[in-house]
């Protein structure tokens, strides 16, 4: 099967230094795979590189098979309607209200919904996620966790078939994070493809199919099924870079 998205000696770097080196990986669709590394090592460039919103210095990223760098307009504009993506700052549109984040994907994905389809899916993915207050008012007024229930209700509201989802419980009370772990376990069970960062180990062997192994930048190792379950070291390689 022709993987979903592939990574192909792919390295990325700043003006200042090297983050990513020749790094080829296959992300099988229908599939959940878990970045898993100590902070800094290269987890969250990997996952922007893999949902193109970040430009490899060398090597290649493809979607589908399509070398994405040659995508037109229609196709990337398609790939992100099929695609969502939860960042670890929430990345909400700072001077626009909630209702504005929220309404934007819609506008722009499915210009045919009315403004009361629009509003229907939004109070939908709203209850999904259990987010309950003022709509008219802007992300500085909520608390980080409150940002991230708007951040992973906007990802959810086209119904994406590929997840990119960064730290995305982080900031959550323990009810709140269950509530978005089960939405992901639920979107697993309809073939949804997901690729995350976390630093959660228990998240991690709950959802994960794969779990690779990043360290300096470079992939260290993969683990597939039992090799999850029984990667007692996963918590040591996530806070200090053990490669045991």
């Amino acid at each position: 099967m022709e993987p979903i998205i592939a990574l192909q000696r792919v390295s990325f770097s700043t003006s200042h230094e090297e983050i990513i080196r020749d790094i080829s990986y296959q992300f099988a669709e229908g599939s959940t795979t878990a970045l898993v590394g100590p902070s800094g090592e290269g987890k969250s460039t990997v996952l922007k590189l893999a949902a193109g919103l970040l430009i490899p210095r060398m090597g290649t990223v493809y979607f589908r098979g399509q070398d994405m760098a040659t995508m037109n307009r229609g196709q990337i504009m398609e790939f992100r309607r099929y695609s969502a993506v939860v960042f670890q700052d929430s990345a909400l549109w700072a001077n626009q209200t909630l209702y504005q984040n929220l309404e934007l994907p819609l506008r722009l994905h499915f210009p045919q919904f009315s403004r009361m389809d629009r509003e229907k899916r939004m109070q939908e993915v709203l209850a999904e996620v259990g987010y309950k207050k003022d709509l008219l008012i802007r992300p500085a007024q909520l608390s980080m966790g409150e940002q991230k229930l708007i951040a992973f209700a906007r990802a959810m509201l086209c119904r994406p078939r590929l997840l990119f989802l960064d730290e995305w419980t982080e900031s959550l009370d323990s009810t709140a994070a269950q509530r978005l772990i089960d939405r992901v376990k639920y979107q697993k069970a309809q073939g949804t493809t997901v690729i995350l960062v976390s630093h959660d180990v228990s998240i991690i062997k709950t959802l994960a199919d794969t779990v690779v192994l990043i360290h300096a930048g470079q992939i260290s190792r993969i683990l597939t099924g039992a090799e999850i379950a029984a990667a007692d070291y996963l918590a040591q390689h996530i806070e200090a870079g053990v490669l045991l």
